[in-house]
């Protein structure tokens, strides 16, 4: 269908018309694969490769790529240019440092990180994520019971389940024990060891690692926007917890760039409204979210929708996306209506 909208000429006619000029399309990237992680999380990671082939369809189609406050603030007094777009990236991991922001340079591209603080100071990958890489990475072996880092008995992980029983055990075991950002990292270094990987080389890697101090500050100082992610990736349903998760980030932050952070987005697109009130006491003025969509003049602020964009999406429905076609089917918009769009 997309195929034969493009090739009849609704695309163009999306793009260059009144009601796409009067909308932003925010796009979302979370993670580049320094490694093999899109195999692993192809919807987290990306090939870099995959984003100078969008970046050249944004060159390509003359898209207006802009800084995301000052979209925003364009859209609110409805003064958007042509075809506008935005370039947000979640998480703020060493890969955006060593992949994506040369990309950026080269193109010349204005870009927002929304930023998780807790890990940057501390040399070592978020505890989770490289547990579970680790898992798949030796998804061929057999894991036998190891008390000392919570498995319980003997698993095979050649199945998505096996390590899926694997990993909550193994964070379960390190909640019961509240064990420490160092203790956790201890505790992966010895589940590699009983994987038979090499944990060193993980971390010269910086293999699901956040970026430093120094990495952010210098991408700040080169225009890169660092905004807020919460401090630890996580949005506590308890005010005084989910205000402290804005606060330390922010402070994290500021002190980094010596920019005021006012900008925000929902990790893992976990949102709920009754956060609305508490981001506008804290001083946020535009959140976004992982929903599909286009954002205008009437959007929530606080609940802006996103294009999320993966290793499952061609370049056709990436196309879509930036004509604005992709939103209108996503909004139950039919073929024969597109047909008919008209400026």
């Amino acid at each position: 269908m997309l195929r034969a909208l493009k090739g009849s000429g609704v695309f163009d006619l999306v793009r260059d018309s009144r009601w796409r000029q009067r909308r932003l399309l925010i796009l979302c990237y979370h993670s580049f694969a320094l490694d093999d992680e899109n195999l692993w999380r192809p919807g987290q990671f990306l090939e870099a490769s995959r984003l100078r082939d969008r970046f050249e369809l944004l060159k390509q189609g003359r898209y207006s790529v802009l800084d995301l406050g000052d979209a925003l603030e364009r859209l609110r007094q409805g003064a958007l240019p042509p075809r506008s777009v935005v370039l947000t990236f979640d998480d703020g991991t060493y890969d955006f440092y060593k992949l994506s922001y040369p990309l950026l340079k080269e193109f010349g591209f204005p870009a927002t990180v929304y930023q998780t603080t807790h890990y940057c100071s501390r040399r070592m990958p978020v505890f989770s994520l490289i547990c579970y890489y680790m898992l798949w990475k030796r998804r061929e072996a057999v894991l036998p019971a190891a008390p000392s880092i919570g498995i319980t008995q003997e698993i095979a992980l050649a199945t998505t389940h096996a390590r899926e029983t694997a990993i909550t055990q193994i964070l379960a075991f390190a909640d019961r024990q509240q064990l420490s950002t160092h203790q956790k990292n201890e505790l992966a270094a010895e589940l590699a060891s009983r994987l038979e990987i090499d944990y060193d080389e993980l971390l010269r890697r910086r293999i699901v690692q956040m970026m430093t101090p120094e990495e952010i500050a210098e991408l700040a100082a080169a225009g890169i926007r660092f905004e807020l992610h919460t401090h630890r990736h996580r949005t506590p349903r308890d005010q005084t917890l989910f205000e402290k998760e804005i606060q330390d980030n922010r402070d994290a932050l500021e002190a980094i760039t010596s920019i005021r952070p006012r900008h925000f987005c929902y990790p893992q697109g976990d949102y709920d409204r009754i956060f609305l009130p508490w981001l506008s006491q804290q001083d946020v003025i535009s959140a976004t979210t992982c929903d599909p969509g286009l954002a205008s003049r009437g959007s929530e602020p606080l609940l802006l929708s996103r294009f999320v964009d993966t290793t499952g999406q061609t370049a056709l429905e990436f196309e879509s996306w930036l004509t604005g076609v992709g939103a209108l089917l996503s909004a139950g918009v039919n073929a024969a209506l597109l047909r008919r769009f008209r400026n």
